[in-house]
């Protein structure tokens, strides 16, 4: 593009600039000119007037009843040459008394003006018959006894000859002007985007595998300074979007491949044994189900993530009991601690009510309630607590098991973190459950936490507001699963 495209920004600053200034330029002259003009007519008057008082002194009547200019006191009679003024003298009646030679035969106003002159100078334009625009000043005078109408005029041909004399200075410079602000315009707009430039060509450098790199921020440069800390925020996310993606898409590709290879592995030993039997390809089918599960519980748990980073998933709040919730919770897991001895204890008073999402709330504490039911040793203890507060309610699934590691805390909810490494797949889950929960609760708005306490086991706590709607008239065990089985 050329340096002038209207495209440019700087282009278009530097044409607003100068058309701003044209603006202002055009006014100032306007005004200046006015005020000139006004000045000078303000001149013209005053010399009429004291050409009036002049005349009043020179005029006088003679023995034959003429009026008479009397223009001996000049002390040359080229002298009476350098007086411009164009002089009529009337009665009040209308009758011409006198011109001097410089008028002639022409008249400066046939009409006699209702009280011309009198108590003060009348004052205005008026056209010859000749075309000639003057500047003529009336008063009313008595010369010897009779009253009389004295007209001076002066041409206001020097008057428009000096105003477009001025004027010409006034506009003549504004081209030159207008063009030297263009060109220091351009310029001071060119400076002010520059760092706008070096941003744009460092922007232009960073790629996605170069995501850690950052725009130079100068504090001297004001609001782009904090342009360029918003565009390394930006960034800042970015990269840690782009390093989640990453670890996600490797997570979750080791994670598919484990039970796949489980599969093909069972499904080869059987085939490569020479003495089968139906136990034998009994069991070998039942540990390839049992594979496909856990396969199929990670691509759900996968889509779910996908869905909730799209924003596909949407709240469908109502209110319930946590009692209700948490029974039906329990009510999924009973065989898993009937086969680990394990004790649970409920702890949730029959009151406690919030709103939420039924469905997505279930998942949340079923994953919360398998953790504790996995990392429970045999024979172990189970807590489920909940407690009302002001505006929110607090549920706790407390287990006896080992604890988290300190360090291992602030992750145990990030995608596919696990405490335990080495574990074997049969063990151990995708890493993606607890990471559920946390975006279930955000989605409630809550908050999810957890503490380690090496004697007594690990502890999650989620924190959902409260409702604040009154409880339902009808009876919680005839409508609360009722609208769940139909939801489902």
């Amino acid at each position: 593009m050329s340096l002038l495209d209207p495209r440019h920004i700087r282009t278009r600053l530097t044409l607003y600039f100068v058309s701003i200034l044209a603006v202002i330029q055009l006014i100032y002259s306007g005004a200046a000119c006015f005020l000139m003009l006004r000045d000078l007519r303000s001149q013209l008057v005053r010399h009429a007037i004291q050409d009036v008082e002049t005349v009043e002194g020179l005029l006088h009547f003679t023995a034959d009843g003429r009026l008479w200019l009397k223009d001996d006191y000049h002390n040359h009679p080229e002298s009476k040459l350098v007086l411009e003024r164009l002089l009529e003298v009337r009665s009040p009646s209308g009758r011409v008394l006198l011109r001097n030679d410089m008028l002639g035969r022409r008249s400066l106003g046939e009409a006699m003006l209702p009280n011309e002159g009198v108590g003060g100078y009348s004052a205005r334009e008026y056209t010859l018959a000749d075309g000639m625009r003057v500047q003529l000043v009336s008063r009313y005078h008595v010369v010897d006894g009779r009253p009389t109408i004295i007209r001076v005029a002066h041409s206001q041909e020097p008057l428009w000859a000096q105003f477009r004399s001025d004027l010409v200075s006034l506009v003549l410079p504004l081209p030159l002007v207008l063009f030297l602000a263009g060109l220091g315009g351009y310029r001071l707009a060119s400076n002010a985007l520059q760092p706008i430039q070096s941003m744009a060509r460092k922007a232009e450098e960073i790629r996605s595998d170069r995501l850690h790199e950052r725009l130079p921020v100068n504090p001297a440069d004001g609001e782009l300074a904090e342009l360029a800390r918003v565009f390394n925020s930006v960034l800042g996310q970015l990269e840690r979007s782009f390093e989640q993606l990453r670890r996600f898409t490797s997570d979750a590709s080791h994670e598919l491949r484990t039970p796949l290879t489980g599969i093909r592995s069972v499904g080869e030993v059987a085939l490569q044994r020479q003495s089968t039997s139906p136990e034998s390809y009994r069991d070998a089918i039942g540990s390839m189900l049992e594979e496909a599960n856990k396969l199929t519980k990670l691509v759900d748990n996968l889509l779910a993530i996908a869905r909730a980073d799209a924003g596909e998933i949407h709240l469908n709040p109502s209110t319930f009991g946590v009692k209700a919730l948490v029974d039906e919770c329990t009510g999924l897991l009973e065989v898993l601690l009937e086969e680990n001895a394990q004790t649970l204890t409920v702890d949730v008073p029959a009151d406690c009510r919030i709103r939420a999402d039924w469905l997505l709330l279930r998942q949340a504490l079923v994953n919360v309630l398998h953790n504790a039911i996995k990392f429970t040793p045999p024979g172990g203890a189970i807590r489920i607590e909940a407690i009302e507060r002001p505006h929110e309610v607090v549920i706790s699934v407390q287990d006896s098991g080992p604890g988290i590691p300190v360090e291992s805390l602030p992750k145990i909810f990030d995608r596919f973190y696990r405490v335990e490494k080495g574990r074997s797949p049969g063990a151990g889950g995708t890493g993606l459950g607890l990471a559920i929960t946390r975006w279930t609760v955000e989605m409630h708005r809550g908050t999810i936490t957890a503490e380690s306490r090496p004697e007594t086991g690990a502890v999650i706590r989620i924190t959902l507001p409260a409702t604040v709607e009154p409880a339902s008239p009808r009876s919680e065990g005839a409508t609360e699963p009722a609208e769940r089985h139909a939801r489902v």
